[in-house]
Order: structure tokens, then C-alpha cells, then sequence
């Protein structure tokens, strides 16, 4: 990690930065509907850019500029959403794995990559990798096969299950974490049969991001765990205790935005305060939300130039310079809102993709979609049922 790469400071573009802005009622410049549920059917037009968003009892697929609500799938059971890797598909998790949502066909398929306690979705490059959590399997695929069917898959096992996470890199590397039902402890990274690095210093390990360079970001209880070059780094936690579950990345920038738990003994604790993980310098900066402004792990987002987002129990998305720890701006987008006890029921949810950002106000039932450049609210809905999980389509072409 000494070796040099390009640094990213949003900071220093800051008059040129697209500026971020959203009210959720009274902006004159936003469009704003009242969306009833679609037809059954499936649409006669592919959707746009389309935006999946999970209530209790099924899904709604919107169009990703209008927000229209373009199909409406019940479903039960709680329901995870997150983008499969192409520009057409999202996978929703059910008890019996990852089952395929053609999004821009607003279909709900039958087909299901078959996993015990369906956990993380990693989509990175040409492999999107899913872990088994039950099995301890993890099931790697290339996404834009999905156009054709079910695409061919490649099956990898780890010595134990546990609530774990794999991404595949550019050059075939699988990195993923290691652990057992009752505690993880670090990861390895595996070229073919090979074993090229490990390392136990990552208690706790749960979720990555890549970063600019395709450096992976792994949380732990004491800080962060880097792979790069074929090496892992320990980037310790300026605290005893600092939990790091939930990471953002951006292809661009060497940064990445993390949580941060500072108290162990806390059964609920609400942070006030957010990591920024240097990969040029492996340092760790913690940065502080306004006085009572705290957030959870859904809030978390990276604008189009790598801007750090962070949607505060304020109402307001609160965007910082990834390098600096500055604050750029606050936006006021919601009401005052708590996270809730169980992370299961409705809270806010933040999603990006290229120069788009979407939040959800469950209190209100809406979902606003946020115009960077000009820094409004480019339209907004409100839905007939409350929305908890938000993804959508996000991929590139072969």
C-alpha cells in the first residue's frame, strides 16, 4: 500500500461539485405524483432505470426518473433487495435463496440461486458473489448471463458457516471471510485452490466495499481490515472499540465511507459519528455528525464524485468530502425521524447510482429522487405502502 495513486478531493471542486437538494414537500422545481399500485401484469414497455423498493407483503418496481410505480408484486415474507450486477436485474432475498427480479420487465422469476440463509450480494466487475450463511457456500456468476436465463455459476465452501461475505476480483482473486456460527475473525484470499493471504486480526468481520484500485475494505470490531497487492492490512480504530459493519465504496476514489459503533456495551447504539478509510495513507478518520444528529445503516451513500453521504435522524442528507472529513452541505429532505428498535421494520434508506440519488421517508410513504446537478428534487412519490429496503438496476455493459 506505499505505492502512490490518484487522490480524489471533492473539496477542491467544491464550486463545481453538483450540489445536492431535497425537500420532501414545497420544492416548486420538484414533480410530484400520487402512485398507485400496477397492473398484475407485467408492462408492455421495459422499465426505465428501474427502482425496487421492498414493503410488507411484496415489491413495487418504479421507473428510476419518473418514480412511477410500473409494477406492483406481492410477496411474502421479509424481503431484501440488491442490485445483481447488470442494468436489468435486482435479487431479492427469500427463505429459499436469491431469487431473480427481471426489473426492467417488472417480472418476478421463478428462478433462484438456492442458498441456506441467503446473506450478502457483492457485485463487483464481470462476478457477482453470493454467501450462503447456513453453508458457508458461496456461489459466484456473471451477471450479464442473467439476459438468457439462469447463467452458470462456480461453487466455493468455507471450512465453517457463518454470516459472511465474498467479492471476486479482476484477476480471479476470491477474498472472503472466514469464522463459525458464533464468531468470524478475519479473512483469506484464494487464487484458484491456493491460499495467497490470510488474516485473523478482523473480529467481528462483516460486510466490503472497493475502493479506487480495487483495494477491498473489510469492517471489524477494532477498525478495518485492506487487501491489496496480495497482502491484508490491519487499519485500526482510534478507539478500544469502533464497529464497522456497513461500508460505501466508489470505482473512482481511494476512500471509503464506513459506520462507526463506539460502545460495546451498548444494546442499541445510535453513532453520531462516521469512519473515512484513507486506502492511500491506511488511515482511519472519524468525523462527527451535527450535536443529536445520528443515522443507521441504511443512510449510508456515495455521490457520482465520490462524495460521502450520510442521511441524519435530522431529516437531512448530509454530504462530505471523502478525504477531507468536511462538511459540503446539509440538505433537508425529511422529518426528524428515529431508528427504529427492530432493523427489520421501515426506516430510511438511502440508494446511489452514477449522478442519482434516492431517499425514502417511511413516515410519509415516499421516495424522492434527487437531481445532483441542479441540486433539487427532480421528482418524488408517495406510495400506498410503507417502503422499507431500496435498490435497483446497476451494472455496465460487457
Amino acid at each position: 500500500m506505499n505505492a502512490p495513486r490518484w487522490l480524489y478531493r471533492v473539496g477542491a471542486l467544491s464550486c463545481t461539485v453538483a450540489v445536492l437538494a431535497a425537500c420532501s414537500g414545497g420544492n416548486e422545481d420538484a414533480g410530484t405524483t400520487d402512485s398507485s399500485p400496477a397492473q398484475s401484469q407485467a408492462p408492455a414497455a421495459p422499465i426505465n432505470e428501474p427502482l425496487v423498493t421492498t414493503y410488507d407483503g411484496g415489491l413495487y418496481v418504479l421507473d428510476g426518473e419518473t418514480l412511477e410505480v410500473k409494477q406492483d408484486i406481492p410477496l411474502d415474507g421479509f424481503l431484501r433487495v440488491n442490485s445483481a450486477g447488470d442494468q436489468s436485474h435486482v435479487l431479492v432475498t427469500t427463505d429459499e435463496g436469491f431469487r431473480v427480479l427481471d426489473a426492467t420487465a417488472g417480472e418476478l422469476t421463478d428462478e433462484t440461486f438456492p442458498a441456506a440463509e441467503a446473506g450478502h450480494v457483492v457485485a463487483h466487475g464481470e462476478h457477482t458473489v453470493l454467501f450462503a450463511d447456513g453453508s458457508g457456500e458461496i456461489t459466484a456468476f456473471d451477471p450479464h448471463a442473467l439476459a438468457d436465463g439462469m447463467p452458470k455459476t462456480e461453487k466455493f465452501t468455507t471450512p465453517q458457516p457463518h454470516h459472511g461475505v465474498a467479492v471476486i476480483l479482476e484477476d480471479g482473486t476470491l477474498v472472503h471471510s472466514i469464522g463459525d456460527p458464533e464468531n468470524r475473525t478475519g479473512a483469506v484470499a484464494m487464487q484458484g485452490d491456493r491460499e495467497i493471504a490470510r488474516s485473523e486480526e478482523c473480529p467481528g468481520i462483516h460486510g466490503e466495499s472497493v475502493a479506487a484500485d480495487e483495494v477491498v475494505i473489510l469492517g471489524c470490531e477494532n477498525g478495518v481490515l485492506e487487501y491489496a497487492n496480495g497482502t491484508f492490512t490491519k487499519i485500526p480504530s482510534p478507539t478500544p472499540y469502533g464497529r464497522i459493519g456497513n461500508t460505501r465504496g466508489h470505482e473512482d476514489s481511494p476512500v471509503v465511507l464506513g459506520d462507526m459503533k463506539v460502545d460495546q456495551d451498548a444494546e442499541l447504539e445510535r453513532p453520531q459519528q462516521f469512519s473515512l478509510i484513507d486506502t492511500t495513507t491506511n488511515q482511519l478518520r472519524l468525523v462527527q455528525l451535527p450535536p443529536s444528529v445520528s443515522y443507521w445503516f441504511r443512510s449510508l451513500g456515495r455521490g457520482p464524485q465520490g462524495e460521502a453521504l450520510i442521511f441524519g435522524t435530522d431529516g437531512k442528507l448530509h454530504v462530505f468530502d471523502p478525504v477531507t472529513g468536511d462538511s459540503l452541505k446539509a440538505i433537508q429532505v425529511a422529518g426528524q425521524w428515529t431508528e427504529p428498535d427492530d432493523w427489520q421494520q421501515p426506516g430510511p434508506a438511502v440508494f446511489t447510482r452514477e449522478d442519482a440519488v434516492y431517499v425514502t421517508d417511511p413516515a410519509t410513504k415516499q421516495v424522492h429522487l434527487i437531481d445532483l446537478a441542479r441540486g433539487t428534487v427532480a421528482a418524488s412519490t408517495t406510495l400506498e405502502q410503507t417502503p422499507n429496503e431500496l435498490s435497483g438496476a446497476v451494472g455496465h455493459d460487457h
